[in-house]
């Protein structure tokens, strides 16, 4: 069936999200390694997508980790740095959406003070007819709960729905609720999938 609501993940699909990046940059590749092996930083950002304090997450880790004090430090004052840059055809493709006249969603991995951080940054994050951010939810993709709440609130049933998202754990696990679902490797991809589904011509998803 044609969906009835297209839903966007933001990290890496509309907003570039590669923290290992941005820290090679600053602080070097070989010092980041190591950082990342004494520190479990992908595992403290799941904590503020679960809605803990981004802030005083980071104090905390930095006071359990005084050597790497100054390293948490850039994830705290350089996080937008990290969430960086924006997906321009995918920004296009909301807008495109939303021009049609068909409900977009934000489902996303996210945390309430980074995205209060991301929000001012990127315009686009206020352009969602509903948003499913999981600090504000307390549950995080994939786990089943997130979606059960996405389809208890959305006014649309589960195979009304199509999800994009960059990492296949999550859209498998949209898949087994009904959604229909497409892993995002790059803008061009979801482009021509939404002139597949025909929501967009392809013009309008150029």
């Amino acid at each position: 069936m044609t969906p009835e609501a297209v839903i966007f993940d933001i990290g890496n699909v509309l907003i570039e999200w590669q923290p290992e990046r941005h820290f090679d940059k600053v602080i070097g590749e070989a010092r980041r390694k190591e950082l990342f092996a004494a520190v479990d930083l992908h595992s403290m950002n799941d904590q503020v997508d679960r809605g803990a304090n981004f802030h005083e997450l980071l104090a905390q880790t930095a006071d359990e980790n005084p050597e790497w004090r100054a390293e948490l430090g850039i994830w705290h004052d350089q996080w937008i740095e990290m969430a960086s840059p924006e997906i321009p055809h995918s920004v296009r493709l909301l807008r495109a959406l939303r021009a049609k006249g068909v409900p977009v969603f934000a489902l996303t991995n996210f945390g309430v003070q980074t995205f209060a951080i991301a929000e001012p940054v990127y315009p686009f994050l206020t352009e969602f007819d509903k948003r499913y951010i999981s600090g504000h939810m307390q549950v995080i993709k994939p786990e089943v709960r997130i979606y059960e709440m996405v389809e208890e609130d959305c006014g649309v049933a589960p195979e009304g729905l199509l999800f994009a998202d960059d990492r296949t754990d999550n859209i498998e696990m949209a898949a087994s609720r009904g959604w229909q679902t497409h892993l995002f490797t790059g803008p061009q991809g979801w482009a021509d999938c939404l002139v597949a589904k025909g929501l967009l011509t392809e013009s309008e998803a150029a």
